[in-house]
């Protein structure tokens, strides 16, 4: 006990020693002596906890976010009888400005700005003969647009007209383009009115929205206008919804709903939602109407690489366009959560990131299949050429693989660039998939043998789509593959789908060419030569066929005397044809065999045998080598 307390002793010494060396600095003692102060300890125990004070930061949010709509809300509809007033003072204002620098009116300069376009557009239309489409309207509308530029930059216009003049004939260009778009959708005559008188009386709205700043109107003002306008169109759109008879009662009802609902999140200033409910509804519409408008430009190519990309990117730029949109929104709103929330900003602009991903992904996938396709249709339409039978073959065998492999491709990098623009780690995805993918090798052997045997058969140009083959006890034609089996269909009609692994060595009968043989028994006294000039005879005359002879690689030709039978000479024909026409052409050979062996005296051995008296034992030894001889001319025929 005595050393423990030694070493107690010890330690004690060498602190103060310590404390001694190293004096505690002045800010120390002033903590100490603010933190002994009664004030001091009185307002610590009152102050809230950080928790607290954010709980209160919100509700502050909340209520100032709350008392500013309440504020617009009721300052746009007190100002809704200013209106007619504002707009006229607004008027004076820009025909005085107009007037004090020699100009004439608004009115008048912008109806001579549109009458040059309409004459510019008239002589463009006569100088294209009179073509109609939706390209051509497009076209004659932007001719229209140029000549007012030219026109309208031509001259130094004063302030206030210039804005007017400027906001109004955007409008007019703008809803023009949107009238001939509606003219070429697939939509009956009532509908496209009522879509363009609702786009005619939103791009009227905008215009005078974006005109209340310039123009020096009232900001309550400019919102009561956009108020009455949002009216507008909110009945127009319930009147349409609900003359839409063709939809169930149930259906309109939740339309207009749905209207009603996007309108009040534009009044409170909830600019992020009322932009997402307005594509929720419109956006797929537009889609199909952006498709179908596309393709009306190029309606004889279908499956074309420029098909594809017109319908297909305008279906993108348009979803584009309204992620943009959105994004600024967003950007601009000062209620929006992504001002308020880095976590949710972060989520919200990598979700419209992950959109434009995966639309470059479905175009790049589109393009690449559309070409895939088109170039399997040209294999499969082609000439006859050998030389460019084995490389149409191999084509047709090779691309169905690769557009498979290029969609899981595509599909695994659009994903891990979207899990990217959501804030998401892949390096450690992509390390758990390598470990996931030997383990998954391991445990199925069976597949990866299936899928490496495939690979190789491919790399060997074993056999190709098309092509008739033999594998243990498979057989029949290459109708298609997977990325593990072969599909055969089988001459009598099944279908056999072989993994891979399975097949082993392969017999191709339809490579190139085949040698056929079939043999033919004649009697003894059978002039040989004869039969010969007769064979070759048949073999030019089959030859000279305009159907069988593109078929033939080599003539068909009598070998010779095969061997001695037992009722007759057996004779052996060959000939070279093209694969999988051997069969047909083999029945044609023996009906014309048989016909000239007929008319010039050549005949045919027959097993004959002569039975007499009651032998019964020489008739059944007899009839035992009829059959006999049968089955060898049935094995020697195929």
């Amino acid at each position: 006990m005595k050393w423990i307390g030694g070493l107690l002793l010890f330690v004690l010494m060498s602190v103060v020693a310590t404390a001694q060396e190293a004096p505690r600095p002045q800010k120390v003692d002033d903590l100490v002596r603010l933190l002994q102060d009664p004030e001091v300890r009185s307002w610590l125990e009152k102050a809230p906890s950080p928790t607290l004070a954010a709980a209160q930061e919100a509700d502050a949010g909340l209520a100032t976010w709350e008392a500013t709509t309440r504020s617009r809300i009721d300052g746009a509809v007190q100002a809704i009888p200013r209106i007619p007033a504002e707009v006229m003072a607004a008027a004076a204002r820009t025909r005085a400005d107009a007037l004090s620098h020699g100009t004439l009116p608004v009115f008048v300069v912008f109806l001579g700005l549109t009458a040059f376009g309409f004459l510019a557009e008239r002589m463009f239309a006569r100088s294209r003969r009179g073509a109609q489409g939706l390209q051509e309207r497009l076209l004659a509308i932007g001719v229209f647009a140029a000549a007012m530029s030219a026109v309208f930059f031509a001259f130094r216009w004063p302030a206030l007209p210039r804005i007017v003049l400027l906001v109004f004939l955007l409008a007019l260009v703008a809803y023009r383009a949107i009238s001939a778009l509606l003219d070429a959708a697939v939509l009956t005559s009532s509908v496209r009115m009522r879509a363009k008188t609702f786009a005619a009386v939103a791009v009227i709205a905008v215009a005078f929205a974006s005109l209340g700043k310039p123009l020096s109107v009232d900001q309550a003002t400019t919102q009561a206008i956009s108020f009455c306008f949002s009216v507008a169109l909110l009945a127009l759109a319930v009147e349409g919804v609900v003359s839409f008879s063709e939809r169930p009662v149930r259906t309109r009802i939740a339309l207009c709903l749905a209207l009603v609902g996007i309108w009040l999140l534009w009044c409170v200033g909830l600019q992020g939602l009322f932009w997402l409910g307005v594509y929720a509804l419109a956006l797929p519409s537009a889609l199909r109407f952006a498709g179908s408008a596309a393709d009306e430009t190029s309606p004889s190519e279908p499956g074309s690489i420029k098909r594809v990309l017109l319908v297909r990117g305008s279906r993108a730029v348009v979803v584009v366009a309204a992620v943009a949109w959105l994004a600024v929104v967003w950007r601009l709103d000062p209620n929006s959560l992504v001002h308020s929330n880095p976590a949710v900003a972060s989520v919200a602009y990598g979700l419209l990131k992950s959109v434009v991903v995966l639309l470059l992904a479905d175009l790049a996938w589109h393009l690449a299949k559309s070409w895939i396709d088109r170039r399997l249709s040209v294999q499969a339409e082609a000439g006859n050429d050998p030389s460019q039978a084995a490389r149409r073959g191999r084509l047709r065998t090779l691309l169905p693989i690769f557009r498979n492999v290029l969609a899981v491709m595509v599909a695994a990098i659009a994903g891990l660039i979207v899990l990217a623009e959501l804030g998401v780690e892949i390096g450690p995805l992509i390390a758990g998939a390598g470990i996931f993918g030997v383990a998954l090798g391991f445990g199925s052997q069976t597949l990866v043998k299936d899928v490496i045997s495939g690979v190789f058969y491919m790399l060997d140009d074993a056999f190709r789509v098309g092509e008739y083959i033999q594998a243990k006890s498979y057989k029949g034609t290459v109708e298609g593959f997977s990325l593990r089996s072969v599909r055969l269909r089988h001459h009598r009609g099944p279908v056999f789908t072989v993994p891979f692994g399975e097949l082993g060595a392969v017999e191709n009968m339809s490579r190139d060419w085949v040698i056929d043989k079939f043999r033919v028994n004649v009697s003894y006294d059978t002039d040989i030569e004869k039969a010969r000039r007769l064979a070759k005879k048949i073999g030019a005359e089959l030859q000279a066929d305009p159907e069988l002879g593109p078929m033939f690689i080599q003539p068909l030709k009598m070998k010779g005397v095969e061997e001695f039978g037992d009722y007759g000479i057996v004779l052996s024909f060959a000939m070279t044809t093209v694969p999988g026409m051997q069969t047909y052409i083999r029945r044609k050979a023996y009906a014309k065999i048989r016909e000239a062996f007929q008319a010039n005296g050549i005949e045919f051995a027959t097993p004959s045998v002569q039975v007499g008296g009651d032998d019964r034992d020489g008739a059944a030894a007899a009839a035992a080598a009829i059959r006999t001889q049968q089955a060898k001319v049935v094995a020697a025929e195929g």
